[in-house]
Parts: C-alpha cells; structure tokens; sequence
C-alpha cells in the first residue's frame, strides 16, 4: 500500500483484494482490523451497532 494519501486524508480502509479507499476517520487514533457491514433499510440502522453477524 502506497502511503501517500490525499490532503486531509485521515483514515483509510484497504479491501480484500487491494483497493484502499481513503477518507476522514472519526474515534480514536490507531490501527485496527475488523468487518465492515453495511444496511440499505430506511429504519433500524440502530441495531446494526449490536448485530452478530
């Protein structure tokens, strides 16, 4: 992965297959691995923080 990042990039997040997609991060500073999860409903989305999947 190349470091060099965009003017004001604070976060990245770098797939499976080698894509890095850079953006702002939020929360505290540090490296960390886990799963991303995404949800299209228009309601709910507050279960997401506590779904096991």
């Amino acid at each position: 992965m190349s470091r060099d990042l965009l003017p004001g990039v604070t976060g990245v997040l770098v797939l499976a297959d080698g894509t890095v997609l850079q953006g702002v991060g939020v929360g505290a500073v540090g490296d960390a691995v886990g799963e991303v999860c995404f949800n299209t409903a228009m309601t709910g989305y507050q279960e997401i923080l506590t779904d096991p999947s």
